[in-house]
């Protein structure tokens, strides 16, 4: 192994009762992608937030190469040359800002950019894009983009620092497959300078990819690493689960009656028309690149954007939802992607947060919120989906991303629905998460159709009956999950981007 960049021993961190790291040893050595796997609540994030100066360790040493290294600030580390890309996409950018002052925020922020003119700025914004391959008008404000694009204006960021150790937190989350593969080619340039870099990720398709070495970490602790040629994979997903990892058993169920029908559906102008129906206990997986029209799709079923075209039908009526509002009270509930932006209430527990669509119905007479229903819900809820916390009081942010997730999944299944929309449900968890999720959505399929929007195939392929494949916001695929031919979904797939692409 080559020299070490950093070297962790003996490293814990407690938040009161709850010890999240229980004595880490790990190395990360120079020149080599160090991928962290880990079950959502096994301390991942916050190891990381630990060595990005967000929290101070309670005891432990941590070396950056001959130095100790304890910063106080996510700025002491940056300076150190520890660099961070978040999970959470706005921890690394600030949206009220231009691209231009987000990739010179850190310089601004020491002052050494106090007197710079606006178009120096913009040059040099345009010079740090163009090094990582960002193709962006660095004059637009940062809120104004795609959630894609914000995250690699964080990486661009991040990338310009010239680190000693690059720390990248679930990075392809939210990336297209030609986003992704520049993010990789990125951290494989880095990788050949003599960077340390260490990959946070559930993705076997960025490990398989990336990982020069494979650390498996399981209740605050490294219980494993994986360092010989070739890389045990699928030892590594066992070792940070405890157990091995049960294949999925999909049986279809007999079509119940029509719930959602579509036809002739245009989602914007110049796409393709296109006529569907969903039926009750019906699990449907619509896959695609992104940019293929998933969430648009999703959104007009919600009511937060008008078809251009066509009529839906919900129960043999039609659907025309004005609002989100609307769509709730017909019975068509959604839990959106981005969790953090369009779902999570920061300020609120967990109880508040499962329960915040439908306070009405834990109310009494007078209307005043009934406390003991309100629990009741969030702690039966909390049980069936396996979140892991002290209890229903939690604050939200207390929890790791995977079971914040589970909670945003959680909400919109608390209550009984006709249509229920999953946006990216499995983001941002692990793969035995990921299978408690998917078996409840199976479990409770039987009296709603259930359309699950995901960006993975394999996400698909454990949880649906069917499955839609979409681009240039048009279904161009659909398939039986029965003796299915994965190549031929991809294939199409990934045909329908590349048309895109030449258009």
């Amino acid at each position: 192994m080559s020299e070490p960049a950093i070297r962790i021993s003996g490293l814990h961190k407690a938040f009161g009762r709850n010890l999240v790291l229980r004595g880490i040893d790990m190395k990360i050595p120079r020149g080599q992608v160090t991928v962290l796997m880990g079950a959502n609540g096994a301390g991942k994030s916050t190891l990381v937030k630990v060595l990005c100066g967000v929290h101070q360790a309670d005891d432990g040493t941590v070396m950056l190469g001959d130095t100790p290294f304890k910063p106080e600030t996510p700025s002491e580390a940056l300076h150190s040359g520890v660099v961070t890309v978040h999970q959470n996409i706005n921890d690394g950018v600030v949206p009220d800002l231009d691209v231009a002052s987000n990739l010179l925020l850190d310089t601004l922020a020491s002052g050494g950019g106090t007197f710079l003119k606006r178009r120096q700025m913009r040059a040099r914004a345009r010079e740090i894009a163009v090094a990582v391959g960002l193709d962006i008008d660095v004059t637009l404000p940062v809120a104004s983009l795609a959630l894609a694009d914000r995250q690699l204006v964080a990486i661009a960021r991040a990338m310009a620092h010239d680190p000693e150790l690059l720390i990248l937190d679930e990075p392809t989350s939210s990336l297209s497959a030609a986003e992704t593969k520049r993010l990789f080619e990125m951290v494989e340039r880095l990788r050949d300078k003599g960077v340390a870099i260490l990959y946070i990720s559930h993705r076997m398709s960025d490990i398989r990819r990336l990982a020069d070495r494979i650390l498996s970490m399981r209740d605050g602790q490294i219980v494993q690493q994986f360092e010989q040629k070739p890389l045990d994979y699928a030892g590594a997903v066992r070792a940070m689960l405890g157990h091995e990892i049960t294949e999925v058993d999909i049986t279809i169920p007999a079509n119940g009656k029509p719930v959602l029908e579509l036809r002739e559906l245009v989602l914007r102008e110049g796409a393709a028309p296109f006529t569907m129906t969903a039926h009750q206990n019906e699990v449907i997986a619509v896959a695609g690149l992104v940019g293929a029209g998933k969430s648009a799709f999703a959104g007009v079923l919600f009511g937060l954007n008008a078809p251009v075209a066509g009529t839906m039908l919900l129960d043999g009526k039609p659907h025309k939802p004005r609002s989100s509002g609307d769509a709730v009270a017909a019975g068509v509930y959604m839990c959106p992607k981005d969790r953090l932006v369009n779902a999570v209430v920061p300020d609120f527990d967990i109880t508040a947060n499962i329960t915040l669509p439908f306070s009405r119905r834990h109310s009494h007479p007078g209307g005043f919120l009934s406390f003991r229903s309100e629990r009741a819900t969030a702690n039966r809820m909390i049980g069936e989906m396996g979140v892991i916390c002290q209890g229903a009081g939690d604050g939200i942010l207390t929890l790791s991303g995977g079971n914040q997730q589970k909670v945003m999944v959680a909400r919109w299944m608390a209550e009984a629905s006709r249509v229920l929309i999953l946006d990216e449900p499995f983001q941002g968890v692990d793969i035995q998460a990921r299978r408690d999720i998917g078996r409840k959505i199976r479990e409770t399929a039987a009296t709603r159709t259930t359309i699950v929007f995901v960006a993975e195939l394999d996400e698909a392929l454990e949880v649906a009956d069917r499955i839609l494949v979409m681009s240039e916001h048009s279904v161009v695929g659909d398939h039986r999950n029965e003796h299915i031919d994965v190549s031929a979904i991809m294939a199409q797939v990934v045909e329908a981007g590349a048309a895109r692409a030449a258009g």
